[in-house]
């Protein structure tokens, strides 16, 4: 039987048939191909501020980043709708790479600063939008390939893992762009992202999955949903939602780099940053083993508050250890909060648009850490770093404000005769 929304409950990993289905290549390759989409709006802002000197130049790039994805992203996944993923995937690889490196020669420029703009939009632009197509394919493949009893179990633990990977790699993306520009120089991350891409991307568009097509291009004659119903209050609120953890990304790394550019060692707040995503990671993981009456809108509710909590304390740092302490206490509430937006959002979406809320999700983080960059970067280099910090509360806020509105939109979704075709229908599990 297919629970409701608010009563799915997931696992850690895929069920173990669907491994065998897609082969663990697979999950390992869109693991690491999803990597530099998370490293690319840090890595051009710790470039821009070591070789420019500037914060709000550096926050006014990462922003540029999110503008291209928010413009073009929609239509990449549209685009790999029509002609398929393998040929947009393969174009975009080397596309994305080859932005990434030319970024990378005119930040090291006397170039005027508007080159660098338009670079960073172009990087946004030609991003591979590996976490919506990777799901489109399990999806397919879970509906194509499985019998039909274990469908709903296997879904749910595969849509959890999906949004696991992903809060996973937006934690430890800012982490890997710390070590390689600790270890190697600043410029290090984008060229590492570039052959991440290139080769990763590259991959999973290779791999035997990429023929699976869209199951909003199936046989069965459903057409899909109009596309009022992606502006349903229910499926925007997640939005909302997801832009403001997006925000606080942007805003804590942001603020956490004038916090050691105060101390100066800018360039070890990606080491720093990784502290707050041990706890986040395992938490994310933790989901599987929560009870099915927590709901996904009562585990909104609590980890935003929890990270809500951890946000106050940077009222009061004043030195790497207490902020250590305080970035420990956000990752356990950020990452089940990432976890449960993407699972509402795969459980809300319209019949024929889960490629399109997939992609608004993943755009909504983006978009939103360059939000917070930008924004948090102006405030730091005008005003100060203490109320820059002030910036991740205000994103932390953001998303409680959300949780508590979903908690009273999502009120009747036990009852609701409608919520068991809604999953079906935005599983995507139609009659083959």
């Amino acid at each position: 039987m297919t629970h409701a929304p608010s009563e799915i409950q997931a696992t850690a990993v895929p069920h173990q048939s669907l491994i065998r289905t897609a082969g663990l290549p697979y999950f390992l390759i869109a693991f690491i191909a999803r990597l530099p989409f998370a490293m690319m709006v840090v890595g051009v802002l710790t470039v821009v501020v070591a070789t420019r000197g500037s914060l709000s130049l550096g926050g006014l790039t990462s922003a540029a980043v999110g503008v291209g994805t928010a413009c073009f992203g929609p239509f990449l996944g549209a685009a790999a709708d029509r002609f398929g993923q393998r040929v947009v995937l393969l174009l975009l690889a080397v596309a994305n790479g080859a932005m990434l490196l030319v970024f990378t020669v005119i930040v090291h420029t006397p170039a005027v600063d508007a080159y660098v703009l338009l670079a960073a939009v172009g990087i946004g632009a030609t991003a591979p939008q590996v976490a919506p197509l990777s799901r489109s394919r399990l999806v397919t493949m879970i509906a194509d390939r499985m019998p039909e009893a274990g469908r709903a179990r296997t879904l749910s633990g595969t849509m959890a893992y999906e949004s696991a990977a992903d809060e996973t790699v937006f934690v430890f993306g800012p982490f890997l762009v710390g070590i390689l520009a600790s270890a190697i120089a600043p410029w290090a991350p984008l060229v590492g992202a570039a052959l991440l891409t290139v080769v990763f991307v590259g991959a999973f568009a290779l791999h035997p999955s990429g023929r699976e097509v869209s199951l909003d291009r199936d046989s069965a004659g459903r057409a899909p949903s109009a596309v009022a119903e992606l502006f349903r209050a229910r499926l925007l609120v997640v939005v909302f939602g997801i832009l403001g953890v997006g925000i606080f990304f942007g805003a804590m790394l942001t603020s956490l780099t004038s916090f050691m550019a105060d101390r100066g060692v800018a360039e070890q707040a990606g080491l720093l940053y990784g502290v707050m995503g041990v706890g986040s990671a395992l938490l994310a993981l933790g989901v599987a083993w929560l009870p099915v009456s927590f709901s996904l809108r009562a585990r909104w509710l609590v980890f935003s508050a929890i990270l809500l909590g951890g946000s106050l304390l940077l009222g009061v740092v004043d030195s790497p250890a207490m902020m250590m302490v305080a970035l420990a206490i956000m990752g356990i509430g950020i990452g089940p909060t990432l976890v449960t937006q993407y699972s509402l959002g795969a459980s809300r979406s319209p019949l024929g648009r889960s490629a399109t809320v997939m992609t608004m999700l993943g755009s909504g983080v983006v978009v939103g850490q360059s939000i917070g960059a930008a924004v948090t970067g102006e405030i730091a280099e005008r005003i100060g770093t203490a109320p820059a910090l002030m910036l991740p509360l205000i994103a932390a806020a953001i998303a409680f404000a959300a949780g508590l509105a979903n908690w009273f939109l999502s009120a009747s979704d036990s009852a609701s005769p409608a919520s068991r075709a809604d999953v079906d229908a935005n599983a995507g599990r139609q009659p083959r």
